[in-house]
């Protein structure tokens, strides 16, 4: 079974595992054996009477988020004194868009038991589909995959009450460019940008911030962004964030723009600096960049703040990051580049723009950005 998820790819052995229930031992050494290091397993008598309190405690859950594994694996679900919330339990610690593995047992061999040992697994699912069902001897297997979430991310935040940036633009909002699903709107001539509809001109500083923009290894990439923007480029202290040395000859010497180290936006590529290059970044320690110091170390009430970035993997942590201290309050602007790709680990364009609504609704002036 884990072999044809495999081949359907719908698993990978990158994922967090969890095998609860009967067998759950069995299953871990098969997923370990195919190279599912980050698996593990939970023994039927945990659950011989089940509640939520008592799940998430056995389980180690507590203070962590519900949404805890990419795929979970059970059998005989049956077998546990409520095999409803059994279901819907192991849903609830499922990730958005994570695949739920459930084996059960067939009465009889005839094609119509297969369809009605799956109708009691739908029907207590609350937020996910059946993709896959399959027999396997005198087994059913269902498969079912999470919906991907679709509510606000940044909702539960609390942002201070008197949030200038969030104060200013939520009544302008109604005035942004609309939301584009396949093709984001380009980066030039196309954005309803904030000095445009908000007096700025008492502001005390006008800064530019561009996180990561990686594949540009020249200063157009700033040249082209000022080309549309109601600005002059030569108002603004411009700080680009990156962990491409080669984009330091670029901007060293330019006035005006400095260029700020951040090893970790390579992600898993490895960041070599030269000595020449070291030299110019002293203040970098050996704990690495924290983000976050960096920029209240940069900005400060009354200055006039336009933030570029990704909108995924480490600056995507850094937009989570601006919301739970509050500092997003110092943004008044905000271009995220959304991934292109459907790689699910970052979220595909659909997801992205459940984002953009949500950040919108939040009161963040923010514009879809694309590269050209």
């Amino acid at each position: 079974m884990f072999r044809e998820l495999i081949d359907m790819k719908l698993l990978n052995s990158n994922v967090k595992a969890l095998c609860v229930g009967e067998g759950s031992a069995l299953a871990v050494s098969e997923l370990r054996r195919l190279g599912f290091t980050n698996a593990i397993g939970v023994k039927q008598h945990l659950f011989s009477f089940l509640t939520r309190k008592s799940l998430i405690r056995e389980l180690d859950l507590d203070g962590l988020d519900c949404n805890s594994f990419d795929f979970v694996f059970s059998r005989a679900p049956s077998r546990v004194s409520v095999p409803a919330l059994f279901v819907i339990e192991i849903e609830r610690i499922l990730k958005s868009g994570g695949i739920g593995a459930i084996v059960l047992e067939m009465t009889t061999s005839n094609p119509g038991s297969l369809i009605k040992t799956v109708t009691p697994i739908s029907s207590f699912l609350k937020s996910s589909d059946v993709i896959h069902v399959s027999s396997v001897d005198s087994f059913s297997v269902v498969i079912f995959k999470k919906k991907q979430d679709t509510v606000n991310p940044f909702e539960h935040y609390q942002l201070p009450d008197e949030c200038a940036s969030i104060k200013n633009n939520k009544p302008l909002i109604e005035h942004l460019e609309p939301l584009v699903e396949k093709k984001p709107l380009g980066s030039e001539g196309n954005f309803s940008y904030l000095p445009k509809f908000l007096d700025v001109s008492s502001r005390k500083r006008f800064i530019y911030i561009d996180i990561g923009p990686g594949q540009f290894v020249n200063s157009k990439v700033t040249s082209r962004f000022f080309n549309s923007y109601p600005m002059d480029a030569r108002d603004f202290n411009i700080y680009v964030v990156d962990h491409d040395t080669t984009v330091l000859t670029s901007y060293v010497n330019k006035p005006g723009i400095t260029f700020v180290y951040h090893p970790g936006l390579a992600g898993n590529k490895i960041a070599e600096v030269t000595e020449e290059v070291d030299d110019f970044f002293p203040y970098l320690s050996d704990e690495g960049f924290d983000f976050l110091v960096w920029f209240k170390s940069i900005v400060t009430d009354g200055d006039f703040v336009v933030l570029k970035m990704n909108a995924a993997g480490v600056e995507l942590k850094f937009l989570h990051e601006l919301f739970e201290t509050g500092a997003i309050c110092l943004v008044d602007e905000l271009f995220l580049h959304c991934p292109e790709s459907a790689d699910t680990k970052d979220g595909a364009p659909g997801d992205c723009v459940d984002m953009f609504e949500g950040l919108r609704s939040s009161g963040v002036f923010v514009h879809q950005w694309r590269d050209k």
